[in-house]
């Protein structure tokens, strides 16, 4: 998920097709690109790939490290559930647009890039996740004034208050305060 935020700041922003596709509303898309998708919206929605699968595999690795105590474990399983429900989308977009859906990595090479071998507690598997679910939902709040159309600008923000409620269930987890200040997403 950090890989989305670095793209935003190089100026790299999902299209309003690229959003409307991993939320399944693939009508809304086509409407908006009169059903012609281009090489840079199929790329777009394979980097998007890219970072399900990597969410995919860090709540795969934190539920296989035993750190996790059972109602955490049930709570990460059903956030990687969603992550899952969006890669499944992408991965047939980007096939009826007639790309070729990139490879996710196996789970050792994001164990690698995560630095997963410095998890040593429950603690720590979560502040990475709820480090990587405020990472999306900044890149998807970020998405927000690129759409013409309100209809799909609505529907990032839905996934941004998806990735936000992930992000606050954790935070509630590592029984952070609240945010001080207000307008604490999206900056």
């Amino acid at each position: 998920m950090t890989q989305m935020i670095d793209l935003r700041r190089r100026g790299v922003l999902l299209s309003a097709s690229a959003v409307a596709l991993m939320a399944g509303y693939e009508k809304m898309a086509f409407a908006q690109g009169n059903g012609a998708a281009s090489a840079n919206d199929v790329g777009i929605l394979n980097t998007a790939l890219a970072l399900e699968n990597e969410a995919i595999s860090a709540y795969q690795l934190g539920a296989q490290s035993g750190l996790l105590q059972k109602p955490v474990l049930e709570v990460a399983v059903l956030f990687q559930s969603h992550h899952k429900e969006h890669r499944d989308a992408l991965i047939a977009t980007i096939r009826k647009l007639g790309g070729t859906p990139v490879a996710a990595k196996s789970d050792a090479e994001v164990a690698k890039a995560l630095n997963a071998s410095a998890l040593k507690t429950q603690t720590d598997v979560l502040r990475l996740a709820q480090r990587l679910e405020k990472g999306a939902a900044n890149a998807y709040i970020g998405v927000i004034p690129s759409f013409g159309d309100r209809n799909l600008a609505q529907i990032s923000a839905r996934l941004a208050a998806d990735e936000v409620m992930h992000w606050t269930a954790l935070s509630g987890a590592l029984q952070d305060p609240l945010p001080a200040k207000a307008l604490s997403f999206g900056a």
